[in-house]
C-alpha cells in the first residue's frame, strides 16, 4: 500500500515540475511589460472637469503601434499614425457639452490586434444660472380634473394633454378656451394608458405616453382625430419642438431630440448645471431658442441651451404653487403662444392657470 501512495507522490510532483514553467509562462504578471496593453493612459482615475477647460492627456505606448486613435464616445478626435515614443494631448470636452461620456483610446498593431483603455469623462458647465422667478400678470381658470401632463399654443390655439394616476381611462388630449378654462375638443386614450408630454408639429399633435412606449399622433385639422403612433424604448416624460426636431425627456437628466416624420433619434444631450446633472427633467416648452423645462417635484423651471445642455437659468416658481396649487399636485406645464409672446403656466389638478414674465427675484 505505501508502495503505492510513494508512486502517487512521485507522479504528482513531476506532474507539478512540469505543469509549473507552463503556468509561469501564461500567467500574466502586473510586471512583465510583454503583458502590458498596447497603450494607456497614464492616469487610473476617471476624469472631471468644468466647461471649457482644458485636460492635459499622457498616453504611455508599450508596443509598436500601425495607429492610436482617441474617441469621445463615438466621435473620433485624434489619431496617430505609427506613433513613436510616449504622447500628449490637449484635450477640450467642453466643447462636446456637458455631461458623462466616454474616452476611448484604441490602439493597432501591423497585424491588425487591436487594444482598448478606457475613462469616464464628467463635465460640469461653466454657468452659475441666473436665479428667476415668474411674476404672475394675469390669471385664468384651469379644470381642476385635468392632469396636467403637456401644455402647448398652435395657431394661438391652447392645447392640454393630460395623465391618468386613477387608471380610469382619463387621458386625453384637448383643446382648450384659454379665458373660460372648459375643454372645445378632445380625444381620449383607453384604460392602461397614460398621458406624457404634447407637443405640435405640422397640425399634427405628438402625445407621449408614459411606460407603453408609444408616442400617439393626432390630426389637428380633423378635430384631433388618431392618426398614427411610433414605438420608443424607455419612459416618455416631457415632449417640445424646435420646428425642426421633436425634442423628449424621459425623466432623468438626457434630453433626446427626434425626427417628427419617423421618431428617429437625430441626437442627446445631458443637462447639466455648475454641480451636476439635472434630474427628474418634466414637462418641456421651446421658448425663444431655449429649453424650458419643469423639475419633477420641485417648484423648479430650468432653462437650458440646447447646444450644450448647460442650464442658463432657474425659475423658482414658488409663489406659483402658493397661489395655484390649493388641492391639485406638483407644478407642471409650461405653455408659450408665439403670436402674442405670451407665456403661461400651470400644474396638475390645479384651479388656475397663470400669465407669467420671468423677472429676477423681488421685482
Amino acid at each position: 500500500m505505501k508502495k503505492y501512495i510513494l508512486i502517487g507522490l512521485v507522479v504528482l510532483v513531476g506532474g507539478a515540475l512540469l505543469i509549473a514553467p507552463l503556468l509561469k509562462e501564461d500567467a500574466p504578471t502586473l510586471n512583465n511589460p510583454k503583458d502590458k496593453n498596447a497603450a494607456v493612459f497614464t492616469f487610473k482615475d476617471n476624469l472631471a472637469t468644468v466647461g471649457d477647460e482644458i485636460v492635459p492627456l499622457e498616453i504611455e505606448i508599450n508596443k509598436e503601434l500601425k495607429k492610436i486613435e482617441l474617441f469621445y464616445n463615438d466621435t473620433l478626435i485624434q489619431t496617430w499614425e505609427s506613433p513613436k515614443g510616449n504622447l500628449s494631448f490637449d484635450f477640450a470636452p467642453g466643447k462636446y457639452g456637458v455631461g458623462t461620456r466616454t474616452l476611448n483610446l484604441l490602439a493597432t498593431l501591423s497585424d491588425g490586434t487591436s487594444f482598448v483603455d478606457n475613462r469616464m469623462v464628467r463635465v460640469l458647465s461653466d454657468v452659475i444660472p441666473e436665479k428667476l422667478t415668474p411674476k404672475i400678470l394675469n390669471t385664468y381658470p384651469h379644470d381642476p380634473t385635468s392632469f396636467t401632463q403637456g401644455l402647448e399654443f398652435y395657431d394661438g390655439k391652447l392645447f392640454e394633454g393630460t395623465g391618468d394616476p386613477g387608471n380610469q381611462g382619463k387621458t386625453i388630449v384637448a383643446q382648450v378656451d384659454l379665458f373660460s378654462g372648459t375643454i372645445q375638443k378632445k380625444m381620449g386614450l383607453d384604460v392602461g394608458f397614460f398621458g406624457e408630454g404634447i407637443t405640435i408639429f405640422n397640425n399634427t399633435l405628438y402625445q407621449l405616453t408614459w411606460k407603453n412606449q408609444k408616442c400617439y399622433t393626432y390630426d389637428i385639422e380633423q378635430n384631433l382625430q388618431l392618426k398614427g403612433e411610433f414605438n420608443y424604448i424607455g419612459e416618455g416624460w416631457g415632449l417640445c419642438n424646435d420646428g425642426q426636431h421633436l425634442i423628449m425627456s424621459d425623466g432623468s437628466e438626457r434630453i433626446t431630440f427626434r425626427d417628427p416624420e419617423t421618431f428617429e433619434i437625430s441626437h442627446t444631450l445631458e443637462v447639466y448645471n455648475n454641480q451636476g446633472p439635472i434630474n427628474y427633467l418634466n414637462e418641456l416648452e421651446f421658448i425663444n431658442g431655449k429649453i424650458y423645462a419643469n423639475v419633477w417635484t420641485s417648484n423648479i423651471v430650468v432653462v437650458i441651451d440646447p447646444a450644450s445642455g448647460k442650464v442658463l437659468q432657474e425659475i423658482d416658481a414658488a409663489n406659483l404653487v402658493r397661489e395655484g396649487q390649493g388641492y391639485g399636485e406638483v407644478l407642471n406645464g409650461i405653455a408659450h403662444n408665439a403670436q402674442t409672446g405670451k407665456t403661461y403656466m400651470t400644474g396638475k389638478n390645479w384651479s388656475k392657470l397663470f400669465e407669467v414674465e420671468f423677472t429676477a427675484p423681488g421685482l
